[in-house]
């Protein structure tokens, strides 16, 4: 029996609380009946353990079951167990009819490793390379065991691949198995392009155009990403050049992306734009009144006063 089996083992069967691993309720999803089917199996698991018996095997009535989970009969318990051994869990969850002291009694053996193999698929993904949004692999579908295609539930799919290795911690760490490989890492080509539609998305915001996500609109604004530009970079160009260009409408044609982001213009563009935003993004009015300033002083020198009669250099 594997030590990752021992320790799920351990945190089954509470006596003086009804213990419902995630996990359980994640395999038996879809099912009207899921909580007590999560709660017999749990009890099952807990006392496979308690067993003195050498075989793994071990007695235990419905009537007792029905007692320890509460709120559902022993009749109810009996199809519980007979749903979990024959649908849901078959030659996993084993049943028999033994003698004790010359009375049959039901007597159950639970194969660890395949429970594990079932409850947590060999896809789990490390703890530590779950990064932002999409690193996170999908889980596959697994083959439960049961026989009957029809009875499975597509959705039913491990949402989260971790073992509970602490009774009373929130945040449950993972053990993994070592053997498991670790799921592909995602092609880098789907964050730049979200990246790019975020780009694309403030262009149309700030500048009031429907650009689609299309190739051609996409395309400078993903080369520029593949460079090492950040959308905090693009999305600066984008607001210089609005505050630029608002008003004009000969120049405001060019607020588009195969302007903004073409390979020739958009370095020098950021440069600017960078000036810009550290001297606190002042509006168009402010610096182009700053600008025929220092022209002024260029002309007619710090000390010089302008004749009357001249007009300022434009």
């Amino acid at each position: 029996m594997s030590q990752i089996f021992e320790i799920v083992q351990s945190l089954s069967g509470q006596r003086n609380s009804i213990t419902i691993p995630v996990p359980y309720l994640d395999f038996f999803a879809g099912d009207q009946q899921a909580h007590a089917l999560g709660a017999i199996l749990n009890q099952l698991v807990f006392w496979s353990g308690k067993s003195d018996l050498n075989d793994g095997w071990f007695y235990k009535e419905h009537r007792e079951l029905a007692a320890e989970i509460r709120g559902v009969t022993e009749d109810q318990v009996q199809r519980l167990v007979h749903k979990l051994c024959t649908r849901w869990l078959p030659d996993i969850v084993q049943k028999d009819q033994r003698q004790v002291n010359g009375t049959k009694k039901t007597h159950y053996r639970i194969n660890g490793d395949a429970l594990i193999d079932v409850l947590f698929p060999p896809t789990l993904v490390p703890a530590e390379s779950k990064n932002l949004k999409r690193e996170v692999a999908e889980p596959i579908p697994q083959n439960r065991g049961t026989g009957n295609a029809e009875t499975q539930n597509p959705s039913r799919e491990v949402t989260e691949s971790i073992l509970y290795t602490d009774h009373y911690s929130d945040n449950h760490k993972q053990i993994l198995n070592p053997s498991c490989p670790v799921a592909p890492q995602p092609d880098p080509e789907v964050l730049i392009t979200d990246n790019a539609i975020l780009v694309l998305t403030h262009l149309n915001q700030v500048s009031g155009s429907r650009y689609q996500k299309s190739k051609t609109s996409l395309e400078n604004i993903r080369a520029r990403l593949r460079e090492g530009y950040s959308v905090h970079d693009l999305q600066l160009v984008i607001d210089l050049k609005h505050e630029h260009w608002s008003g004009n409408d000969d120049q405001y044609q060019y607020m588009r992306p195969e302007t903004l982001f073409g390979p020739k213009k958009f370095e020098s563009y950021l440069q600017s734009a960078a000036r810009w935003e550290s001297k606190g993004r002042p509006k168009r009015q402010d610096w182009e009144g700053q600008r025929k300033s220092s022209e002024l002083m260029r002309v007619s020198g710090p000390d010089k006063a302008i004749p009357a009669g001249f007009r300022g250099a434009r």
